[in-house]
C-alpha cells in the first residue's frame, strides 16, 4: 500500500473512534438528561398532588375532586430519545403504504414477533433502520473505495453494500430470534414443571400465569415476557385461546402448541391439570435426554477429527520416533 492509503485508513479509523467515543458520550448525557426528567417530572408530580390536597382539604370534596385531576404538563422530548420517536412515528406511518409491505414483509414481521417485539412502534423503526442502512452504507463503501475501484467494480460495490445494508437489519434480527426460540425450547420443560406445582397448591390458571410473570421473570426471560403479553392481553378483552394464540403460532414449536392447547382446554372446560402437565414433563425430558445423546454423538464424531488431525502425529512421533531413528543409525553405521 501507498503513503497515500496508508494516512487515508488511518484518517477513517481514527474518524470511526472519534465517532464512536462520541455515541458513548452522548448516550451518557442523554441517559442523564433523562434521569433528570424523570425525576423532576416526579418531583413536579408529587408537589402538584400536595398542593390538590391541600387545596381539597381548604374548599372540600368538590374541589377536591376537580384538583385531584390536575396533572402535570407533559415534559418536551429531546435529544435522542426524541429522534428515535420521531422515526419511530414516520416508520408507522409508512408500514400500512405498499412501499411499507414491501420493506417490512410479513416474514419480517413473524422475526419480529419471535424477538419479542409485537408492537407497531419497533416494526416503524425496523423499516426505518433497513432504510437507513441501506443508504448510509453504500455512501460510506462508496467514498472509501474512490479512487481504487473503478468502472463496473465501483458500481458492483455499490450494489452489493446497498443489498447488504438492506439485509443487515433482518440477519441481526434473525440471529436474536433463533437465540430466543432456543432459549423456548431451554424453558419450556421448566414452565411446566411450574405451572403443575401451581396448579397443585390451588391456585387458578390465571393466578398461575401471573405468578410465573411476576416472580420467574429472571428464570425464564422469554417464556415469562411472552406470556405477560399474553396476560396483558386477556385482560384488555381477549379470550385465553386468542391471548395465547400468538404465543403457540410464533416460534415454530410443537410442544409449545401443545401446552398452549392444554392450558385452553383447561380454561375454556375445567378440571384436573396436575397429571397431563406431569405426563407432559415427563415426555419433554425425555426428548431432551435424547436430544443430549444426539449431542454428545455428534460431539464425539467432531473430536475424532480434532484427535486424529492434532494428537495422532504427536502419538507417532513418541511411540515411533525412537525405532526410525535407530533405523537411521543403523543405516549411517552401514554406510
Amino acid at each position: 500500500m501507498h503513503a497515500q492509503q496508508l494516512t487515508a485508513l488511518a484518517l477513517a479509523l481514527a474518524a470511526l473512534g472519534l465517532l464512536l467515543i462520541a455515541g458513548v458520550v452522548l448516550t451518557r448525557v442523554a441517559a442523564q438528561r433523562r434521569t433528570e426528567r424523570t425525576l423532576g417530572h416526579a418531583l413536579d408530580e408529587r408537589a402538584l398532588q400536595t398542593a390538590a390536597l391541600a387545596a381539597a382539604t381548604a374548599r372540600g370534596g368538590e374541589s377536591a375532586a376537580g384538583a385531584a385531576k390536575v396533572q402535570p404538563r407533559e415534559l418536551r422530548r429531546s435529544g435522542l430519545k426524541g429522534l428515535l420517536e420521531h422515526f419511530a412515528h414516520r416508520g408507522i406511518r409508512w408500514l400500512d403504504t405498499p412501499f411499507g409491505r414491501l420493506v417490512v414483509a410479513e416474514e419480517d414481521r413473524r422475526v419480529l414477533e419471535q424477538c419479542g417485539f409485537v408492537d407497531t412502534r419497533t416494526r416503524g423503526l425496523f423499516l426505518v433502520a433497513r432504510l437507513f442502512t441501506a443508504l448510509v452504507l453504500p455512501v460510506l463503501a462508496g467514498t472509501l473505495a474512490r479512487g481504487y475501484v473503478t468502472g463496473p467494480r465501483y458500481v458492483m460495490l455499490v450494489i452489493i453494500a446497498l443489498v447488504l445494508g438492506f439485509m443487515l437489519p433482518k440477519i441481526v434480527l434473525k440471529r436474536r430470534a433463533g437465540r430466543r426460540r432456543r432459549q423456548v425450547v431451554d424453558e419450556l420443560p421448566l414452565m411446566v414443571d411450574l405451572l403443575r406445582l401451581l396448579q397443585g397448591v390451588g391456585l387458578s390458571l390465571d393466578q398461575s400465569l401471573q405468578v410465573i410473570v411476576n416472580d420467574f421473570g429472571s428464570v425464564l426471560p422469554v417464556l415469562s415476557a411472552e406470556l405477560e403479553i399474553a396476560q396483558r392481553q386477556f385482560a384488555t378483552g381477549r379470550t385465553r385461546e386468542q391471548s395465547l394464540n400468538r404465543l403457540a403460532l410464533s416460534y415454530d414449536n410443537e410442544d409449545m402448541r401443545a401446552v398452549v392447547r392444554l392450558l385452553v382446554q383447561v380454561d375454556r372446560h375445567g378440571g384436573a391439570v396436575q397429571e397431563p402437565l406431569k405426563q407432559f414433563g415427563d415426555r419433554l425430558r425425555e426428548a431432551r435426554r435424547a436430544m443430549l445423546r444426539e449431542r454428545i454423538g455428534r460431539l464425539a464424531v467432531k473430536m475424532t477429527g480434532v484427535m486424529i488431525v492434532t494428537l495422532l502425529p504427536a502419538l507417532m512421533i513418541v511411540t515411533a520416533g525412537p525405532g526410525v531413528l535407530a533405523v537411521v543409525r543403523s543405516l549411517h553405521t552401514m554406510k
